[in-house]
């Protein structure tokens, strides 16, 4: 006879996912009821308040997207563009690029602004963007890179956004839950993200939400939305007062997401905040200290997705394998580079339940074991001392 699959215990410090508190797990083996049962419809009401204040909005339209964060991103682009639309796009890093290829398949004009990887968007280079487009209908922007862990002030870049005329459509599958997302007070009219990062959720929900101005365009459409699946006029029957059935909600993703809410509302938004910001820098020093560098300026990283270039290796070392032996002598997982930075980096998450000051030192603990042995001369225990000396 075949046996279960067991999964080895890993500690998840990659680019997503991130380690799920166990009552989170716990829900995801609670019973099966329908997706229109009284019950769920009263659960699905819990996660769309509980979104509302992580996303510090009053929107009504915030749901879950039944797929992961990439639903969640063509959910966005799919319902406020059409064919012949412009769409200025800021593009400095993978996932940039990838709004850059939804807004073409929409049939709508991108108009791409490229900036250096490892650099965050900053409000001279929208202004810069805006002066190529005629008529944009909306600007999108990552708030948090995953590719590069750089964090773009979008609280600085609305008011030009506003000025435009444009829809503001806002990434936030790597920052929500681990720092500040203002959607109201930021005007952005549309945003997405993921449960598999700093709200520590398994992957597979999508949580988005949709201001008055993007509501009125979509329903000012010409033609149909592109995609049935992710058709925000059918779906917000389903997820509103109508309860009109749309598709089959993935019941007990649903469950773990209003368990991972229930989490961040316990423990505080301002307070997981401050976590994720200690850890980083705890993480940091510890980095530094063993030789590595990092890949954006101080004040453009991210507190959850630390990238860097590692110290100079001795030959026939390469990030890869070192990655491979944290894996299968430490069982901690960090993540490579993507795109430009494939095989030049280590992307390295702090994120929700995996954002703790002893996974930090355990994987400082883990790199002072394995470095010398890749020829790179250390200080013993210099890496641990550092990170355990920032408060």
């Amino acid at each position: 006879m075949s046996m279960p699959f067991s999964p080895p215990r890993r500690l998840l410090l990659g680019p997503g996912p991130s380690d799920a508190h166990p009552r989170v797990l716990a829900a995801l083996s609670q019973p099966l009821i329908g997706h229109l049962d009284p019950a769920f419809l009263g659960l699905m009401d819990e996660v769309k308040r509980r979104l509302r204040a992580v996303f510090r909005t009053e929107n009504e339209l915030t749901f879950a997207v039944s797929g992961t964060g990439s639903a969640g991103m063509e959910a966005c682009l799919v319902n406020l563009l059409e064919e012949g639309d412009e769409a200025v796009v800021m593009v400095n890093g993978e996932f940039g690029r990838r709004m850059t290829d939804i807004v073409e398949r929409c049939g709508a004009r991108a108009i791409t602004f490229d900036i250096p990887w490892g650099r965050a968007v900053e409000p001279a280079d929208v202004e810069k963007a805006l002066g190529s487009a005629r008529r944009p209908k909306i600007v999108a922007m990552v708030h948090a890179e995953t590719s590069t862990g750089a964090w773009s002030p979008v609280g600085d870049i609305a008011p030009v956004v506003e000025r435009s005329g444009a829809l503001f459509v806002v990434d936030t599958v790597t920052s929500l839950g681990g720092a500040p997302v203002e959607v109201d007070g930021w005007k952005i009219d549309a945003c997405y993200s993921g449960t598999q990062k700093c709200l520590s959720c398994p992957p597979g929900l999508a949580p988005v939400t949709f201001g008055p101005r993007a509501l009125e365009a979509i329903r000012r459409r010409r033609a149909k939305v592109q995609s049935w699946y992710l058709d925000l006029t059918m779906i917000e029957k389903y997820w509103g007062a109508e309860r009109v059935y749309h598709h089959t909600a993935p019941i007990s993703m649903n469950y773990a997401l209003a368990e991972a809410l229930r989490l961040v509302e316990e423990e505080g938004l301002e307070a997981r905040f401050e976590r994720h910001r200690r850890n980083h820098l705890a993480l940091v020093a510890g980095l530094e200290a063993l030789g590595f560098r990092f890949v954006v300026e101080p004040a453009r990283r991210l507190w959850m997705l630390n990238s860097v270039f590692l110290p100079a290796l001795g030959a026939g070392q390469d990030e890869a394998k070192l990655r491979r032996r944290l894996l299968d002598e430490f069982s901690i997982e960090v993540g490579g580079g993507l795109g430009a930075f494939k095989g030049k980096i280590w992307r390295i998450g702090l994120m929700g339940e995996s954002s703790r000051r002893e996974n930090v030192l355990r994987l400082l603990e883990a790199l002072e074991k394995m470095l010398p042995d890749a020829g790179v001369a250390l200080s013993a225990g210099a890496a641990v001392s550092a990170a355990e000396a920032c408060v």
